[in-house]
């Protein structure tokens, strides 16, 4: 890449990590570093969650499926849409009342609040886990993405992958261990603006451009990409089983519920998100997939679309760009790694290992605990692939698992402590054994969804036979 475009993305990554130290110095409390000193702006949330939730599906799925299939891959963040809308409506109201009285910090201590430790403790530990495989799959994306754009040759003796490892770790983990939430909020509105202004402004004209105009593009490619059925029905259920249970159970989208003071700005902020990730990014991300299969069709459909931001971009503008679409990797990477480091540190070091200590001493520890989370999914990352794919499981654990609990929590007057921590355990488990024994499903449908089901059957089941004693409190 040419000197110049080196030197703007630089730029932009020394700007990252100042708002990093800008917030460092402003956290006064635990609530500041996890939850944003809970009066965050609507709109920096709104745009954080889209920039989280989008981030690297976007610079990697979304491309891949507009190769693939053209605008019907944008179906997958319609599902971010009912995800966000659904929960505006019926969640955040139940969940705000709850953190005004109790001020939550973390998605367990909601679960603590309805059910018992027990229940929440196991929440942590699957979220905990899950959120660090997540760190390390987003910093490996991310140096997957710049070894091929930006660092081509050994740098320092270390081979170009290593490196980009390396540095794109080191950004994230610097700004997001000084400034907690607030950083990685105000971040993320950054990484947002600059990625909706070089995608609309830059990449996507000056791609048209290469390519011929929209009519070559309409020539060049089938007639079903330009349509929304090009999907099968099964394809849509298995996202909408997978993507929209995430807005009741990912730990990123409650601190945000937290950060903000009341429900409405918590419903204008979700709003704001639902309408960014479709049609907004939904049909940027899937037409320059398109573009990709057109300029390269021989390469991995993952590809294309950074192909295409490297050898289509001019001099000056391929660096603006290529820092757009690492801000992408980068605002999913740091919410991912906060999401651990709240989970490690409030749901189980400040409960139940050091209960009685200053503001301060957690902050520290917080700090410490999220930069020693960011150094092992680095290293996850770097040396240990088939662990990180196995790490990646805690996630399709934690969906399948928490989605029915955490649903009854708020629906649900019978519910019961066994009954969630059973449900937990089975659905989430009969997902990873289906996962890894690679069995083939009827249909085609996803194992979460077999994996949700058992745990609707259990958590029911159970909760019927061994219901809570009248007056148990939450630490049972």
């Amino acid at each position: 890449m040419h000197i110049i475009d080196t030197i703007i993305f630089t730029l932009y990554m020394v700007g990252i990590l100042y708002i990093g130290f800008y917030f460092f110095r402003r956290n006064k409390d635990i609530d500041d570093y996890y939850v944003g000193g809970r009066k965050m702006s609507p709109y920096h949330v709104g745009l954080s969650i889209v920039a989280t939730d989008v981030g690297g599906g976007f610079s990697i799925g979304l491309g891949g499926l507009g190769f693939v299939m053209g605008l019907s891959g944008s179906w997958l963040l319609f599902t971010g849409l009912i995800g966000a809308w659904l929960s505006a409506v019926f969640i955040i109201p139940k969940i705000k009342k709850i953190d005004q009285q109790e001020k939550l910090l973390t998605y367990p201590d909601f679960l603590r609040s309805v059910y018992n430790n027990r229940v929440a403790t196991l929440a942590a530990i699957i979220s905990g886990i899950g959120y660090m495989g997540f760190t390390g799959a987003q910093v490996l994306a991310g140096a997957k993405l710049m070894s091929a754009t930006l660092f081509e040759k050994a740098v320092f003796g270390l081979a170009p992958l290593q490196f980009s490892l390396y540095f794109i770790g080191f950004i994230i983990i610097a700004y997001t261990v000084l400034g907690g939430l607030k950083a990685v909020i105000y971040t993320d509105t950054v990484q947002w603006i600059v990625l909706l202004t070089g995608l609309i402004f830059l990449a996507i004209p000056l791609t048209v451009i290469k390519i011929g105009g929209f009519s070559a593009i309409r020539t060049a490619l089938p007639h079903e990409f330009f349509t929304l059925t090009n999907i099968s029905i099964i394809t849509l259920i298995n996202w909408l089983v997978t993507i929209v249970p995430i807005w009741l159970i990912a730990m990123t989208l409650y601190q945000r519920m937290f950060s903000v003071k009341d429900v409405k700005d918590a419903r204008k902020a979700w709003y704001i998100a639902g309408i960014f990730e479709y049609p907004v990014m939904a049909f940027m991300g899937v037409f320059l997939g398109m573009c990709g299969r057109i300029l390269f069709p021989e390469v991995d459909p993952e590809m294309g679309l950074p192909m295409t931001i490297k050898y289509v971009m001019p001099i000056g503008v391929t660096g603006i760009v290529i820092a757009s679409y690492f801000s992408a990797i980068m605002s999913t990477a740091d919410s991912c790694l906060m999401a651990s480091s709240g989970n490690f540190v409030t749901d189980i070091y400040q409960r139940f290992i050091q209960p009685d200590k200053s503001e301060k001493h957690y902050i520290r520890i917080s700090q410490l605990v999220t930069l020693l989370i960011g150094i092992v999914a680095i290293i996850i990352a770097s040396r240990f692939s088939m662990v990180l794919k196995a790490i990646l499981y805690a996630y399709a654990f934690m969906v399948s698992g928490l989605f029915i609990p955490t649903l009854g929590a708020y629906f649900w007057p019978k519910r019961s402590s066994h009954g969630a921590f059973w449900g937990m355990l089975s659905g989430g488990s009969l997902t990873l054994f289906l996962i890894i024994a690679k069995i083939d499903l009827p249909y085609g449908l996803d194992a979460t969804l077999f994996g949700i089901l058992l745990s609707a059957v259990v958590f029911v089941t159970v909760s019927i036979l061994l219901p809570d004693q009248k007056g148990q409190t939450s630490n049972g």
